[in-house]
C-alpha cells in the first residue's frame, strides 16, 4: 500500500515478511514516534510482527489539525483508516488512554466482521472501572504538574516550557476523551484481551487491571511488571518477549524460544 495515503498510521521498521501487523496506540498527550524505541527493539529482535504507530491529530505532523477530544470520535477515525493495513492479522496494542481507545477500536472493527487477534491493554483501568476526574479542567501549570508527575511525556518537551505550551492543546485533548469516555454497555469483545500493568502503577490498580476480565469472551491474562505508569520504558524486553508469546498463543508467529525475542 501506499503509506503516505495513511493519516493516522506511521510505519518506523517495516518487517514485510510477519506474520501480523501490530498496530500501536499511545498514551495521552503521546505521538506515533511513543513507539518508535518499541518498534526498534521489535524490528532487532526479531519480534514476528510488522509494528506501526497511530499518529492522533494535533501533534508532530499533524500539529495544524484540530484536536479530537472524544474517544469515540477518534475510534471512528482509526478503523475507517486502518482498512488497507489487514494485509495481514492485526493485533492491537494500547498503554494507558491508547488501551482504551484500542478496546473501542476492535468492537467497531468486531461489528464490522474483522475481529482482531487480541488487545495488548496496558497500565489502564478495565474501560468498566473508570474513575471520575478533571485534569482537563486544570490550568495550563495544573496540566503541566500532572503531566510530569506521570513522567509519561519526553523529557526535552518537560524540559522545554515553550515547547511543552505549544502541545498542551493537544495534550488536553487527550486528556479531555479519556476522562469523559464512558462505557457503553453491550456486546463484550470475542478477541482475547492480555493486560500488562506496573506493580506501582498510581494511575491503574490490580482491581481496575483485573476488571478487562469482563470487557472479552475470548479470555483475558493479567501480567504484572516492576515499575510505574510508564513502566514500559524500562521493561521493554520483557514486554516483547511477553508479547511474543501470546501472539504465539493467539496462532502467529515463533515462540520467543525459536527466535531472539527480548535479547540483552
Amino acid at each position: 500500500m501506499n503509506e503516505r495515503s495513511s493519516r493516522w498510521i506511521r510505519h518506523f521498521h517495516t518487517t514485510r515478511d510477519a506474520a501480523v501487523r501490530l498496530v500501536c496506540l499511545p498514551h495521552a498527550g503521546g505521538s506515533a514516534t511513543a513507539y518508535f524505541p518499541f518498534s526498534r527493539a521489535a524490528s532487532d529482535t526479531g519480534l514476528d510482527a510488522d509494528v506501526v504507530a497511530v499518529q492522533y491529530p494535533g501533534r508532530q505532523d499533524r500539529r495544524g489539525e484540530r484536536c479530537l477530544d472524544d474517544v469515540d470520535a477518534m475510534a471512528d477515525a482509526i478503523v475507517d483508516d486502518l482498512g488497507p493495513w489487514f494485509d495481514r492479522p492485526v493485533a492491537l496494542f494500547g498503554h494507558s488512554m491508547g488501551a482504551t481507545l484500542g478496546y473501542e477500536v476492535a468492537r467497531r472493527l468486531e461489528a464490522r466482521g474483522t475481529r482482531p487477534l487480541g488487545l495488548f491493554a496496558s497500565a489502564c483501568r478495565a474501560p468498566s472501572a473508570q474513575r471520575i476526574e478533571y485534569v482537563h479542567r486544570r490550568d495550563d501549570d495544573g496540566l503541566i504538574a500532572a503531566i510530569r508527575e506521570l513522567s509519561g511525556t519526553d523529557s526535552a518537551v518537560l524540559g522545554d516550557d515553550e515547547l511543552l505550551r505549544m502541545v498542551l492543546p493537544a495534550i488536553r485533548g487527550d486528556y479531555t476523551a479519556v476522562e469523559t469516555y464512558r462505557h457503553r454497555p453491550g456486546r463484550e469483545l470475542e478477541c482475547p484481551i492480555h493486560v500488562l500493568v506496573g506493580d506501582a502503577d498510581p494511575v491503574t490498580d490490580l482491581a481496575e487491571a483485573d476488571a478487562w476480565r469482563s470487557h472479552t469472551d475470548g479470555g483475558c491474562v493479567v501480567e504484572v511488571f516492576p515499575g510505574g505508569h510508564f513502566y514500559l520504558n524500562s521493561q521493554l524486553d520483557g514486554v516483547l518477549t511477553s508479547v511474543a508469546a501470546r501472539l504465539h498463543e493467539w496462532g502467529v508467529g515463533a515462540t520467543p524460544e525459536s527466535g531472539r525475542v527480548g535479547g540483552g
